[in-house]
């Protein structure tokens, strides 16, 4: 059931037989939600954190204009609001994206688990801080970052990101998000979008079809969205 969380986890760092069924016994329930729904609401009151077991869900801000900002994706295997556990309300939504199901980890077991097993205690907490190198990306990327640029180190991202959670096939991948929530991730109009989209195909450097995303040439692709995987931290290292 947590296969790809625990894929995640160990990209990063170890995890014995014993905190892996100390992960298990924080659950306890599976929620389903359909594509579209607001999962957990800005300010609402937390006493657990969810797991994404299947399905792609955002971070997500709405405008008074009725927009919306999309600020992180979460993919099988995050934890969307792990934070939660600390701040006890979210500053954003939680939104389900396609249809998704959920581990719910209520937090009086996450308390307990990791208190006995401080281990796992760093490593969340290491999880939560690239969280933040995420969001420092997309900054840079909405503030600084030309439309091209963006938008092919978005595509980047997510097949890294994908691929440590055992999601791709080669340099493919599924793809469900629309044109219009691929411009709330990168600040475009769908217009914009769509002339983005034609301009990297033209450049031979990616093709979208059928609901999946497929990389032509990866090197030139991460050339053009200054893409460095390093603030994913995607190797264990010294902690």
């Amino acid at each position: 059931m947590i296969e790809a969380h625990l894929r995640k986890l160990r990209a990063r760092d170890d995890v014995s037989q014993e905190e892996e069924r100390a992960i298990l016994a924080m659950i306890s329930d599976v929620r389903e939600f359909p594509a579209d729904r607001v999962v957990v609401r800005r300010r609402q009151d937390l006493k657990e954190s969810l797991l994404l077991l299947d399905g792609w869900a955002a971070r997500t801000k709405d405008l008074r204009d009725g927009g919306r900002q999309i600020s992180e994706l979460a993919f099988s295997g995050d934890f969307t609001d792990m934070h939660g556990f600390t701040m006890k309300r979210l500053d954003h939504n939680i939104t389900a994206i396609t249809r998704c199901r959920f581990a719910v980890a209520p937090h009086d077991r996450v308390l307990d688990t990791l208190t006995r097993h401080p281990h796992l205690m760093r490593l969340y907490w290491l999880m939560t801080n690239i969280d933040g190198s995420i969001h420092r990306e997309w900054t840079v990327s909405l503030g600084r970052r030309s439309a091209l640029s963006r938008m092919a180190h978005l595509f980047c991202e997510i097949l890294e990101r994908l691929k440590v959670a055992g999601l791709t096939d080669g340099n493919s991948y599924d793809f469900p998000l629309t044109q219009q929530e691929l411009g709330e991730c990168i600040g475009l109009t769908s217009v914009h979008v769509n002339r983005t989209l034609q301009a990297l195909r033209r450049q031979g450097l990616i093709q979208v079809e059928n609901r999946r995303a497929t990389i032509l040439d990866l090197e030139s692709l991460q050339s053009v969205g200054e893409f460095d995987p390093d603030y994913l931290i995607l190797e264990k290292r010294p902690r």
